[in-house]
Parts: structure tokens; sequence; C-alpha cells
């Protein structure tokens, strides 16, 4: 496991032109080069979110952290844990779409000698291992349904029985997860608990897309140019007019971290420490039509939930109210694949309403 927590945590500096910086610890960011390695908050939705963080930092609170991939969802978490009474103790990141499936259970809770094949020693989980400081949980939503179980109960016990074990540990965790995915989709869709999604979600932060603060964008640049000239020992490199439109222009799908590699590459081919237009490469990939939309997204699909109305007014279809209410109980109760306790809070209504139209529709047996 890589212990995160040995570097010092940089805590957000004021930058030569007076705007706020937050960077990864040295030893962290130069490990992991193709990875958001710096925050600014510039623009005026990075400063009420840094507002939001000074807020929500000195808590003990859970945190749930969402945002696209890109955004500096670790650095946030890191900044929490640098502003909260915690910052004495270690800071410890877990990727959970990188764990193992056999193995998850072990590497968060730990293990006993002979608690499986190959344990032959005992070994302390994540938990364990952040006690006294914060763990944080990248990708949370991919966590198996069985451990969701078993987290929600460590984070309401604050304890966690190792594989093997019967005798619980107690622990003294802040929990900070994070993730790209709709979480409140996947409880509908029962792919991730609710109980545990509301436990998560004490405290909440939203980060913007870099294409929706962009008052960030060329500040973010500047600073990527300065410290990889700094790493590779480059005099000082300025952008172009023509580079800097280019950049300001484009709609950012991989975020932070998409930026800080065209910044990379731009400098090693640049001619005269000046980057132009022609030495800005960008990648043609689009964002996903759920990114792509945003928080337009419902919106947009209204609008086209009223033009299939208005055509449906014009036919005059006998029963149409009771040929549009099946389709909405329908489609909620496949979405949330058959359950109608789930489709009833996704529409807003009682179980036994959904249950009573399922039965009017011939979907479920009355008897079930």
């Amino acid at each position: 496991m890589e212990n995160l927590a040995l570097p010092p945590f940089t805590i957000p500096h004021w930058h030569a032109e007076s705007r706020p910086v937050l960077t990864l610890p040295e030893v962290v960011a130069t490990a992991r080069p193709i990875k958001a390695s710096a925050q600014i908050f510039e623009d005026a939705k990075s400063l009420a979110l840094l507002e939001r963080i000074r807020m929500i930092a000195p808590s003990n609170a859970n945190a749930l952290i969402i945002g696209e991939t890109g955004t500096g969802k670790e650095l946030i978490a890191r900044h929490i844990h640098a502003l909260s009474a915690r910052n004495q103790g270690p800071f410890l990141a877990v990727n959970c779409g990188a764990l193992s499936e056999t193995l998850v259970e072990s590497e968060l809770f730990g293990h006993e000698k002979g608690a499986f094949t190959g344990a032959f020693a005992a070994k302390a989980g994540w938990f364990e291992a952040a006690n006294g400081g914060t763990l944080f949980l990248d990708e949370v939503g991919d966590l198996p349904l069985h451990l969701q179980v078993k987290l929600l109960r460590v984070l309401q016990e604050r304890e966690v029985v190792r594989l093997g074990a019967r005798r619980p540990v107690p622990i003294d965790v802040r929990l900070i997860a994070a993730t790209n995915t709709d979480l409140e989709r996947a409880v509908c869709a029962g792919q991730f608990r609710e109980d545990l999604y509301y436990r998560l979600r004490v405290a909440h932060l939203a980060l913007p897309a870099l294409r929706e603060r962009r008052g960030d964008i060329l500040p973010l640049a500047r600073y990527f140019i300065d410290e990889y000239g700094r790493r590779m020992n480059y005099g000082e490199t300025r952008l172009a007019a023509e580079a800097e439109s280019v950049l300001l222009a484009h709609d950012w799908p991989g975020n932070i971290r998409e930026l800080e590699n065209v910044i990379h590459h731009a400098l090693l081919i640049c001619h005269d420490n000046v980057i132009g237009r022609d030495d800005i490469s960008l990648s043609s990939l689009q964002r996903p039509q759920s990114q792509a939309e945003g928080v337009d997204k419902p919106a947009a699909a209204l609008d086209r939930l009223e033009e299939a109305l208005r055509a449906l007014y014009e036919e005059m279809p006998a029963d149409l109210y009771k040929l549009i209410e099946k389709s909405v109980i329908r489609s909620a109760y496949e979405f949330c694949h058959h359950n109608q306790v789930q489709s009833a809070k996704l529409l807003g209504v009682s179980r036994n309403i959904v249950r009573a139209r399922l039965i009017e529709f011939g979907e479920i047996d009355a008897l079930k």
C-alpha cells in the first residue's frame, strides 16, 4: 500500500499573483506525473468552493466529494485534512476501483494470519492504518454491495473486525469519500446502499468542472508552466495570446489533469520560451453526454418530454392520461430494477400508489 501520508501536505499558499494555490506534496506530485497536482482558486465558483471547504474542514463529519475525473478530488480531501484538528495524524488515500475484488475487504479492514490462502501474517487494513487521521476513499461507488454493508457498520460502530477475527478493533478515523458517478442514480438502481449514501453525505462538496470555472484556466496554465519549467530547468516561458485563446475555448473533458498534460507537452515542443497556438495539442475526445448536458440535463429532458406530449395531444388517443401514467410508472419500475420502494422514492409518491398501478397495468401479480 502506498502511504500518501508520509510527505507533509502543502497548505494552500498565496502565489506571487495573490491567488490561493493548492498542491500535492512534492514527493507525491513528482511520483505521479499524470494526475492533477494543483488547484487554483481564482474563479468565483472556486472561491465559493474554498470557503465551503473552510467551513466543513474543522469538524469530524464524514464528507462526500463529487466531481468529474481530473477535477482534483484528492487535493480537496487533503486540504480538508490539513485544515482539521487531525492534521498531525495520517492522511491515507485509497482508490476503491483499483483494489482487487478478492482482496478489497482485507485491504480495507485487515486480516488475521490464516484468514485465507496466502495470509501468512496478520495485517492491519487501511482503516486501522489511518487511525487518528483521515482516510480518503476515491471511487467509493465501485465498492461491491456486500462491502458497502460492512463499511456502513464500520462508520456506525467506529470499529473494524479483521477477516478471520472475532474481536473488533476501535478506530478513530474521519472518512472522506469521492466519486465521479451519480450516487443518487446508483441508489435508485439498487447499486449503492441508500443508508450508506446518507452516512457518507453528512458534509458534501460538488467540484465544478474546469469548463464551469473558466477564470481558473489561464492561472492554472501559468502555474503548470512555472512548475514544469522549474523541473526541466527551463527559463521563463510565457503563453502567446493565440495560445491563451485556444485554452479558453476548449471544453476540457479531462479537466485539470488534461490541462496539466497539455501544458507539459507544449513546454517540450515550444520555441524561444513562448508557447504558441501550434504548441497546444488538444484531444478530440468529447465529454460523455451525461457530462456534456451537466446541470441542464433535466431541463433538456423536460423540454423533450413536453414536445412528445404535444405530439400526443395532436393525435388525441383515448385515455391519454392513463397511457402517460402507465409509461411513467413502468419506466421508473424498470429503471429501479423492479424495486417498488425505490420506484416510489424516484417518483415522489407512496409505495402503495406504485404497487396499485403496477397491479392495474398487469406488471405484477396482486398476490405478490
